[in-house]
């Protein structure tokens, strides 16, 4: 509230209030347009986020289920439930939204499993093959700028 109302006063521009609070110019004029609209402002702590990221901690899948349960039965209270589990309210957030779209399944983590080549569509096959092929030329390039190089050395 404290930022919006020096925003409303004029006090600043929304890029220049966020720099001083250390928040972004986005979610700022989305404050700004909520507290137009007569809509409830959520406390927010932007310190207290990245702290919390940086102490995030591995969950298990069925750790992961227990807190979106618990967030939903409590009303999505994204804070309290991040609090009491000890990770990140934006995980919070994402999980439940992976819920609500995937269910469980949506829970599991999936960095770092890629697709085959067998398993893509022909759009995505043809996307990648482009992308070897200009790497093929790039590096022939270099060794063919790389020789003139050596030729030009040598010819000193």
């Amino acid at each position: 509230m404290k930022v919006v109302e020096e925003y409303v006063r004029g006090d600043g521009s929304s890029i220049d209030l966020g720099i001083k609070y250390d928040i972004s110019s986005g979610l700022l004029r989305k404050w700004i347009r909520m507290y137009n609209a007569n809509r409830e402002l959520k406390d927010y702590n932007p310190k207290q986020e990245v702290y919390m990221a940086e102490a995030r901690r591995k969950t298990t899948l069925e750790e992961r289920k227990e807190i979106v349960d618990y967030c939903i039965n409590h009303n999505r209270n994204y804070k309290n439930t991040a609090a009491k589990f000890d990770v990140s309210y934006s995980q919070v957030y994402s999980w439940v939204k992976k819920y609500d779209t995937d269910g469980a399944d949506g829970l599991t983590d999936r960095r770092g499993c890629h697709k085959t080549d067998a398993e893509v569509d022909e759009l995505e096959r043809l996307k990648r093959e482009n992308l070897r092929l200009k790497r093929q030329l790039e590096e022939k390039d270099m060794v063919v700028e790389l020789l003139k190089k050596v030729k030009e050395f040598e010819g000193m």
